[in-house]
């Protein structure tokens, strides 16, 4: 599975978690825009079976669901994450490990989740898919995030197309975006039916822009940025999202 693009996307990553921590990842989670995304989908997690976070990074998802009660264990590829991790909390399940092939029996689990991770593969989503549907039990519940081609990303593809600079995925590092109609079409190729396709983060979106709509900390948004979101999620919920929320369920 593994390319020159791939190898160096995981570079990439080590890179970024080199410079991260985990208590700023954790106030990320902990935010409106963040927490509203865990609140629409937590109802569907089971409580008495494990759940997977597949490239769980600093694991402060792992660690917020922990808190609320789910037997959630954390998985990456990026193992000086995981070392970050453990040093923030030495008890926490994790393990390292690739979504192509996770280091788990069949139907071995009740929930995958996966926040910002399918987008990276030049493949495609479809061979993480199937490693996801052969851990999960039947029935389980698979939970994503992805990002949408909103209208700022789409404006900003089309200047750098005008002006020949280079896109989002260079030689380094790749990442894509998917639509609602992509994102349904590739959980149903790999045997899941969608119950829920969400718009969210449009406060994020936002944050892109800078200026007024940037907070003091870590990757913060205003409350500017907040109040617009909010507004932008009634009004053109598909137009300014940063990413959409997928929940399915195993066939």
């Amino acid at each position: 599975m593994t390319t020159e693009r791939y190898d160096t996307t995981r570079t990439a990553w080590e890179d970024i978690w080199q410079g991260a921590s985990v208590q700023a990842e954790l106030d990320i989670v902990q935010a409106e825009r963040s927490w509203q995304t865990i609140q629409a989908y937590m109802p569907y997690l089971p409580k008495d079976e494990w759940v997977l976070e597949a490239g769980s990074g600093l694991s402060a998802v792992v660690l917020t669901l922990r808190q609320r009660g789910y037997r959630v264990i954390g998985l990456d590829y990026a193992i000086n994450a995981l070392q970050k991790s453990r040093g923030y909390a030495p008890d926490l399940p994790l393990t390292a490990g690739d979504v192509h092939q996770l280091p788990l029996e069949d139907e071995s689990v009740g929930a995958y989740l996966s926040f910002g991770v399918l987008e990276h593969f030049e493949h495609g989503m479809q061979p993480a898919l199937h490693e996801a549907n052969r851990v999960l039990k039947q029935n389980g519940v698979i939970v994503l995030t992805i990002p949408y081609p909103n209208v700022v990303y789409r404006l900003v593809q089309l200047k750098r197309y005008l002006l020949n600079e280079t896109t989002l995925t260079d030689e380094d590092f790749y990442e894509s975006t998917y639509t609602r109609a992509a994102l349904v079409s590739n959980l149903h190729q790999a045997g899941f039916r969608v119950l829920l396709a969400q718009p969210t983060s449009h406060a994020f979106t936002l944050w892109g822009l800078g200026g007024p709509f940037h907070g003091t900390g870590y990757y913060e948004t205003s409350r500017l940025a907040d109040r617009a979101g909010a507004a932008l999620a009634e009004v053109l919920p598909w137009a300014f999202n940063f990413s959409t929320l997928i929940v399915a369920r195993k066939r």
